[in-house]
């Protein structure tokens, strides 16, 4: 990070020890806080007041050793010039918290995500901003950290009611809330500046309507408060909040949801926007960030962004990926800059004001009945069919996928490129293997585009065998699905050959972390759960963030996306010998039980790379798209 010019990182980790540090002091036992705290795979969405208890409770052993990393952490930032960004309080409490204090101001928040409203992970509970003791708490975290770490920085996150509505749109209120976070800050270091995430004022934009905007942005005296503009490179707040009514803003590039794994960008954008803003009339503007929700995918984006802190008004961007692919690779190798000339115009070119989240079919699976005999084409719009088929599939249009594509009766993964065009970079990557193939960045970005291109080609398999079914072709469904079925078992043997993308580092990471044997198990349901289900299940009714982390590793896609897709086509397949409806409830019954079942496993997946990239690569090429 601070090779790449970082100097403002956020530092959260261990601060579930410094809580329970402060909470103690309030006669809030640990047995308490298991109730409070998510799991080690879930911790962001605790901290947010999003859910609470799910994948816990944390262990103290894991809190002691958290905190230990964060010392470490902090002093290397220090040792590397960087200023830590600490967090701070943001009226999140532990439901026991309202027994001890029976009169303070506690109200429960709405539901998030949940199934069914299950009030053991919804509905945290929040301190109101107007009650002394929010300033109390806030004021003990804050001398809580410095007491641990030292007086290291004066600048502090809180990010109050993200993707939580307020209980009211009275501008008073919000702004009482912002003064008493501030407060709260500044009373244990009087040079206090909150820096905060503006995601909410695009993803709730319905309620931060100019008044409450201005409210909570003029809530702290000018000059202490720094917004996070976090969705900058696909939708922009600066342009349209005259400058975030004169607070100071850092450009963020947002980029990717879940850290899925999909080729995608917005390189332009990128490339422009950050000097766009800073040359703007009246800029308020103080610097450019990266708040990626995962990272270790689409390596040029990255490169691209940490540099636009440095770049000037004549960037040329064409010329920076030629010096970006020979620096890359190591060689200047004309196939290869063709290539990178293609995927500049296609995959890293979306301009369609859609960011992605990778709903391919092979990661999120369907979950709907296609019985439907309207006669309407697959990605028609048909209302009536359309409404048939949401109430079919018990679409759940609330989710956290805010670009989900509604026009279609079935969701339809986001494409936004010419698939033909991509697969000839892609013939200009394996034939640049010759020269190219001892190189490992060579051999990832030859994966990651060979997986890209099949899983777009997949995307299409199923739609036909769709159709076969709608037209009571079990023959023709048979084809498709089974050629479904093995673009997934190709693509599992692909991501085998690259250490970068297996299931099997991801959990055995997670499992090292263990002390003892209980935590071990807890340790890898967190990482098993947060791929895959993500939340809460019933039996009939899969999570509604289901597949929201999706990820293209081997391992995943033989093991849990195969056993999906194969239970959905068996039970067509029988729908059409049988002559009878789609059971669409059997399917979810039946995969739902798999998924809890596989999530709670513990069989390995290999942690090294088998077979050879360039060798497969070129085999599955000659196999789909000769």
């Amino acid at each position: 990070m601070a090779l790449q010019g970082i100097n403002l990182p956020l530092a959260f980790t261990g601060q579930e020890a410094i809580w329970q540090k402060v909470f103690l002091d309030y006669n809030i036992t640990s047995q308490d806080l298991n109730d409070f705290f998510g799991g080690p795979a879930f911790l962001a969405w605790a901290r947010m007041g999003n859910l609470h208890a799910w994948g816990g409770p944390l262990s103290q052993n894991w809190l002691n050793i958290q905190l230990a990393l964060q010392k470490q952490i902090l002093s290397r930032m220090q040792e590397v010039g960087m200023t830590p960004v600490l967090p701070s309080f943001s009226g999140n409490v532990p439901a026991a918290l309202k027994k001890i204090f029976p009169s303070a101001n506690i109200t429960r928040l709405g539901d998030w995500n949940t199934v069914n409203g299950d009030p053991r992970w919804c509905c945290t509970f929040l301190l109101a901003p107007s009650d002394p003791l929010f300033i109390e708490i806030g004021e003990a975290f804050i001398r809580k950290q410095i007491e641990e770490y030292g007086d290291i920085t004066n600048i502090y996150n809180c990010d109050t009611f993200n993707e939580n509505t307020p209980p009211t749109d009275d501008p008073t209120y919000i702004s009482s809330l912002g003064s008493a976070v501030y407060k709260a800050m500044s009373k244990a270091d009087n040079n206090a500046v909150w820096l905060m995430q503006g995601w909410l004022f695009y993803s709730d934009s319905k309620y931060w309507k100019p008044p409450q905007m201005e409210a909570l942005l003029h809530s702290v005296p000018r000059g202490k408060m720094i917004v996070l503009d976090l969705f900058a490179d696909v939708k922009p707040i600066w342009k349209s909040s005259s400058q975030f009514y004169g607070t100071p803003y850092i450009w963020c590039m947002l980029h990717n949801f879940g850290g899925n794994i999909e080729m995608y960008g917005v390189l332009d954008a990128v490339a422009s926007g950050p000097i766009d803003a800073r040359t703007s009339e009246n800029s308020t503007m103080v610097g450019v960030g990266m708040c990626m929700e995962g990272i270790e995918h689409n390596p040029v984006v990255y490169e691209l962004m940490s540099e636009m802190a440095f770049r000037g008004d004549n960037f040329q961007l064409q010329g920076w990926l030629k010096s970006y692919s020979h620096r890359r690779y190591g060689k200047v190798n004309d196939q290869i800059e063709a290539a990178w000339d293609i995927l500049y115009h296609t995959i890293y070119n979306c301009t369609d004001g859609i960011a992605d989240h990778n709903t391919d079919y092979i990661v999120e699976f369907p979950d709907w009945d296609p019985s439907g005999k309207t006669g309407t084409d697959i990605s028609g719009t048909d209302s009536s069919s359309q409404n048939r088929m949401q109430k079919l599939a018990g679409f759940q249009l609330n989710r956290r996928f805010l670009f989900f594509e509604k026009s279609s009766s079935l969701p339809k993964p986001h494409l936004w490129y010419s698939t033909e065009d991509v697969i000839k970079a892609l013939k200009l990557f394996i034939d640049a293997g010759k020269e190219l193939s001892g190189s490992l960045t060579y051999r990832y970005d030859l994966v990651d585009l060979s997986r890209q291109s099949l899983s777009k080609l997949a995307n299409q398999v199923y739609l036909d065998a769709i159709s076969a079914f709608r037209r009571e072709d079990s023959k023709a469904l048979s084809l498709h699905s089974q050629k479904f079925l093995q673009l997934i078992k190709d693509i599992d043997r692909l991501l085998a050959a690259d250490d970068n993308f297996l299931l099997g580092t991801w959990l055995e990471s997670a499992k090292n972390l263990a002390m003892n044997s209980d935590e071990k198990k807890q340790y890898e349901w967190n990482a098993r759960t947060q791929v895959t289900m993500w939340f809460d299940n019933t039996k009939y009714n899969q999570s509604q963030l289901h597949d929201y982390a999706n990820k293209f590793w081997s391992g995943l896609l033989e093991a849990y996306y195969l056993p999906r897709a194969s239970m959905y086509f068996k039970l067509l397949s029988k729908s059409l010998e049988e002559k009878m409806d789609f059971k669409l409830e059997e399917w979810r019954k039946e995969w739902i039980a798999y998924s809890n079942k596989w999530q709670e496993s513990t069989e390995l997946y290999p942690v090294k790379a088998q077979g050879d990239a360039l060798a497969i690569s070129t085999a599955l090429f000659e196999k789909y798209f000769s």
